[in-house]
């Protein structure tokens, strides 16, 4: 560290103008990546993803991605099956089939199937399938607004038309527009400048953000040459904006505070940046990889999208990192005492507040730690009822025409499971009958839909719909894809089962079959990087062991608030889910695993530090927590904030994500930091340092110095007298 310091200080030109360049070309970057990312959330190698590949291979349409659902309410008098209105019918859904990109539709004049139908006559929908590569619709011009002009056209007077379908509903009916990436980053930023001026009360709080635009701007840099070499999620763009905003202004803020504590001392500004870095700038360093690490869980998995948001999200805290270990400095040493006015604030003492907290939870040691785990179990224990599945489409958009024609097809008693079909390929060689006959057979089936026109049938292939009455997000549509799959699995050659409910069911294997494995490596990983750090054996086991209750308590959250909708309506303005998109707990962990760990060594660093200096256990805490406390809460503050600003995109699940994290960021920053690791830190006592010489070894842990080791021991002894 004091040799990368030395070089930045003398070099700190060099340095600014490099991360200069960077900001450019990262600005740059950032206005094309939108267009190089991808939108696909399939897996290859399970059963349902290669029926998808195998339907849009052949079909160009239908797969991954779910149909339009035009919905038409006929005026009173008027039902589909009157000869002049099912013409009208036709001639409405045959235009529709005209419409540019169009792959394949099907409706109740198209192929007499009287489940297109209500049971009054009056209401009656299609499915209409855009053509699609797989990766994302390829005419995105041709929107529901169109369809439903286009049906308008041939239809009787007053006919009601809305369009609706899964795709529709996640955007908000396409109606409701959301600030933008970059509209996200700068609400977030804008609360985080607020925060940043009560903590630093100076021009200092404006460093932080700058810091954040170079780390920001260079990870979009870098997310755009990895689109080069592989696919990229698009959720990555939203992850590097908002956590790369908060990570960086985290460990701006570290870094600043101990500078200023080193003015404060007396120390002249270079010497001040020194000792910053060679205390902060470890643990800046330590906080970083356990980040990484947690990412790093991602990008094990043999899931192409998960692993290249892994990819992405691990190149946020290490550009954060870069910059704060390099632009940092050479910005402190050029500015930092210029900036550093009126100065209202002063970091010559430990907050007052928090060493008074410190002091009482450390007398009331028992009492803490009983209060933060009955909160964190009681969290915990509603987790335990966390379902896997998807956000229903009674939870995706309240507003606007796509939520008007769900309304229209419930109250005519037609399920909203039509939105979501099972998807049956019919190999060549296979009857098109046999595969209906059996699937019509299976329990939750509303109707299955299988034309014979030449956009359903090719090379002696076939497509089949089976349109359930569950939709796909549910449990029951789970059991209905699952039931038809089985129905299917006997009729030689194999029929695939593709469409959403079955990809549910197939992500859920993917995902989760070694992730016990994945955690026990993480955590193993995790706690050999920080008893190295920490040169002891129960503070980084006791830090793993919090993190994952933290993690824990986080999925209570998700459970009460968006899957059983305790508060949800409130909040976001949403009903309950139903359940949680199968991937979002595992991204949960892995993010707020390692974000979480940035408070546990902030806070686990300077306890450390604090009893090498005095060989006190109480004083640790105390002092480690009054010169950590308003940092640790105030970085979480502005993840916080970052989350809030992410949940204000109008995407169900990214609002459910952001709840998670969000709501494991605070629980972590009080409950956890605040109250339970401090009083178990007192509990424990001496034996926090523990570390005998077979795990020095073992770990190859260098020996303290002689001069350190007496310093210590002296400290130790004057301690207990």
């Amino acid at each position: 560290m004091d040799g990368l310091t030395s070089m930045v200080l003398r070099h700190r030109r060099i340095v600014g103008l490099l991360w200069l360049v960077l900001l450019v070309l990262g600005g740059a970057a950032s206005a094309s990546l939108s267009s190089r990312l991808s939108q696909s959330f399939s897996i290859p190698g399970t059963a349902s993803a290669a029926a998808d590949r195998a339907i849009i291979e052949r079909y160009h349409s239908g797969g991954t991605e779910t149909p339009l659902v035009p919905v038409v309410r006929l005026p009173e008098g008027r039902t589909a099956y009157q000869p002049t209105v099912k013409a009208d019918l036709q001639a409405g859904f045959a235009a529709v089939a005209r419409a540019g990109p169009v792959g394949r539709v099907a409706s109740y004049p198209s192929t007499g199937n009287r489940g297109f139908v209500s049971a009054d006559g009056r209401t009656t929908f299609g499915l209409v399938f855009t053509r699609t590569n797989g990766n994302q619709l390829q005419d995105p011009a041709f929107s529901p607004a169109q369809l439903r002009q286009i049906l308008l056209a041939h239809l009787p007077a007053d006919s009601q038309v809305q369009v609706t379908g899964i795709g529709p509903l996640t955007a908000s009916g396409g109606d409701a527009k959301g600030p933008g990436v970059l509209g996200e980053v700068l609400i977030a930023a804008v609360g985080a400048l607020a925060v940043l001026c009560f903590v630093f009360a100076s021009f200092l709080a404006i460093v932080p953000l700058i810091i954040a635009a170079c780390s920001l701007t260079s990870a979009y840099l870098a997310v755009l040459a990895l689109t080069y070499l592989t696919s990229v999620n698009v959720v990555v763009q939203y992850l590097a904006g908002l956590i790369g905003l908060g990570v960086a202004i985290d460990y701006s803020l570290l870094l600043i505070t101990r500078w200023r504590e080193a003015i404060a001392n007396g120390h002249d500004n270079d010497a001040a940046i020194g000792i910053a870095v060679s205390t902060a700038g470890r643990a800046i360093l330590l906080s970083g990889s356990t980040v990484a690490l947690g990412l790093a869980t991602l990008v094990v998995l043999p899931v192409p999208f998960i692993r290249s948001i892994g990819i992405g999200g691990m190149l946020v805290p290490l550009t954060s990192v870069l910059a704060a270990l390099t632009i940092l400095p050479a910005l402190l040493s050029k500015a930092g005492r210029r900036l550093d006015w009126p100065r209202l604030r002063r970091e010559t003492a430990p907050a007052r507040g928090w060493t008074w907290w410190a002091r009482m939870v450390v007398r009331r040691r028992w009492l803490a730690a009983g209060a933060g785990l009955a909160i964190l179990a009681a969290l915990g224990a509603a987790a335990l009822s966390l379902r896997l599945g998807d956000v229903s489409v009674n939870a995706l958009a309240q507003q606007g025409q796509a939520r008007q024609g769900v309304l229209i097809l419930e109250r005519a008693g037609i399920p909203t499971g039509v939105l979501t079909p099972v998807e049956l390929y019919v190999p060549a060689g296979t009857s098109p009958a046999e595969v209906t006959a059996a699937v019509s057979r299976v329990p939750g089936v509303r109707t299955v839909v299988a034309p014979t026109g030449a956009s359903w049938r090719s090379g002696g292939t076939a497509v089949i719909a089976a349109l359930p009455a569950a939709d796909a997000a549910s449990p029951a549509g789970q059991a209905t894809a699952a039931s038809v799959r089985d129905a299917v699995a006997r009729i030689v050659p194999p029929v695939l089962t593709g469409g959403t409910a079955a990809g549910i069911i197939d992500q859920k294997q993917a995902l989760y079959s070694a992730f016990p494995w994945m955690l026990a490596a993480l955590a193993v990983i995790t706690f050999i990087v920080l008893a190295r750090a920490f040169r002891s054996l129960l503070l980084p086991a006791k830090a793993v062991l919090a993190n994952l209750v933290s993690v824990g308590a986080a999925y209570g959250v998700l459970v009460l608030v968006c899957q059983d909708g305790y508060g949800s309506a409130a909040i976001w303005g949403l009903p309950a889910a139903g359940a949680i998109t199968a991937w979002i707990p595992l991204f949960v962990f892995a993010f707020l695993y390692g974000l979480s760990m940035d408070y546990e060594v902030f806070l686990l660093s300077r306890m450390r530090e604090e009893y090498d200096r005095t060989g006190s256990t109480t004083e640790a805490v105390v002092t480690g927590v009054g010169r950590t406390g308003r940092l640790v809460t105030s970085a979480a503050l502005i993840l916080f904030l970052a989350m809030a600003a992410l949940a204000s995109a109008p995407i169900t699940f990214l609002k459910v994500f952001a709840t998670g994290i969000g709501a494991g960021i605070l629980l972590d920053a009080t409950v956890v930091r605040s109250l339970l690791v401090p009083a178990a830190v007192s509990l424990f006592g001496r034996w926090n340092w523990w570390m005998p010489g077979w795990a020095e070894k073992i770990l190859r842990i260098k020996p303290l110095s002689p001069e350190r080791e007496v310093a210590g021991s002296v400290a130790r002894t004057e301690a207990a007298r």
